[in-house]
């Protein structure tokens, strides 16, 4: 039984739908959030636990928090947190969020804040 070839047509149609949903796929998305807390208690006892559902609820998955650091220049903020969303407009959108709303009302009483987003590079 002789062996079928694709014809270079198909071949190339293949590998250019291929690169179509590469280039539509959106990049992983990184929310860095560095906080400095002036009420500690209360921002873990209040902010902490409605952080975590908050952003899980709406996709985010906590990659690190503040734990043992190590400083390699400047001055690190008191904590930090490096949160992973599926894409941009995802990490966008949790912090649009009522939810979000009433945790940045409690997060302003015990700490303030620094939150940026950071597209993630194809690998």
């Amino acid at each position: 039984m002789p062996l079928r070839c694709l014809s270079s047509r198909g071949f190339a149609a293949g590998a250019a739908a291929i690169q179509g949903l590469h280039a539509q796929a959106k990049p992983p998305t990184y929310v860095v959030v560095e906080i400095d807390v002036q009420e500690p208690e209360k921002y873990w006892k209040e902010f902490v636990p409605v952080a975590d559902k908050v952003f899980t609820d709406a996709g985010g998955k906590f990659l690190a928090r503040t734990g043992p650091t190590a400083v390699i220049t400047g001055t690190p903020p008191r904590r930090a947190a490096l949160i992973a969303f599926e894409n941009l407009d995802k990490a966008q959108a949790s912090f649009r969020t009522e939810a979000y709303k009433e945790l940045r009302k409690t997060g302003k009483k015990h700490a303030t804040f620094r939150i940026y987003a950071l597209e993630g590079v194809p690998q």
